[in-house]
């Protein structure tokens, strides 16, 4: 317990699934949890379940594809809590699931703002305060479709996710001797809202993703947020530029 005590921790796409498991978690360490998200509901009752649990938090709507929010975003964390120790950038969108011919140049767009600019986005403003305190953390959300494996039909997001992946370390590089780390985190098949949509449009596939997983299951958002919290805290002290994979050994069969 108390692995994130007293530090200002953020986390992107906060609503549900993987962000919603890792707020919870990083309250129950000890952190003060800021939520943001664009689905207002969900991030409220993020909050709310925060709050049952006896700590604090805050939720601020927020869309991370858009420069002016997220700068006001991180500054409103500072005007309410004096810093930014931790980042999660976890905020995402499955996007369109068609071919590379039929995708059109709008769905293009759309995924690539909402991933790779808005995690950018994200880093573009955390980073300086974190560098203005000497200290930090920053954890963005790629995956093993961007990383490892090719990911048919499902090419914008691959391919966004996968510069979520290098941006990460070429970040780190920039910073690593400032105080500052930053490292991404790798999760294959997770029980979310977003993989949960996909399994409507392609049923045939919840069998397979098991099937080819050597664990022999999903896994849970709680298992990832944990994949997260190690990274944000100071037990992984030493490590910074990594992509931390979490998928049951679905990219090493």
């Amino acid at each position: 317990m108390d692995r994130l005590k007293d530090k200002v921790t953020l986390v992107t796409g906060g609503s549900s699934g993987i962000g919603r498991a890792a707020a919870l978690l990083f309250a129950r360490e000890g952190a003060k949890v800021v939520v943001t998200d664009i689905d207002e509901t969900g991030g409220t009752e993020t909050v709310a379940r925060i709050e049952k649990g006896g700590a604090k938090a805050n939720f601020f709507k927020t869309d991370i594809s858009k420069a002016a929010e997220v700068e006001a975003l991180i500054k409103t964390i500072v005007e309410l809590h004096g810093r930014l120790d931790c980042a999660f950038n976890n905020a995402g969108i499955l996007g369109d699931i068609v071919s590379v011919v039929n995708h059109t140049e709008e769905m293009w767009d759309r995924t690539f703002q909402n991933n790779l600019k808005g995690t950018w986005l994200c880093m573009k403003y955390e980073i300086p305060q974190m560098l203005a305190q000497g200290a930090g953390t920053i954890v963005n959300t790629t995956s093993t479709a961007g990383v490892s494996i090719g990911s048919p039909f499902r090419s914008a997001y691959a391919a966004s996710k996968a510069g979520i992946a290098s941006l990460s370390k070429g970040a780190a590089l920039e910073v690593a001797e400032q105080g500052v780390r930053i490292n991404a985190l790798c999760p294959s098949h997770t029980r979310t809202p977003l993989l949960e949509k996909f399994f409507k449009l392609r049923p045939d596939l919840e069998a397979n993703f098991i099937a080819q997983t050597p664990m022999g299951r999903i896994a849970s958002a709680e298992e990832v947020a944990e994949g997260a919290l190690w990274l944000c805290s100071d037990a992984s002290s030493f490590v910074t530029g990594h992509v931390l994979v979490v998928d049951g050994g679905y990219t090493t069969r």
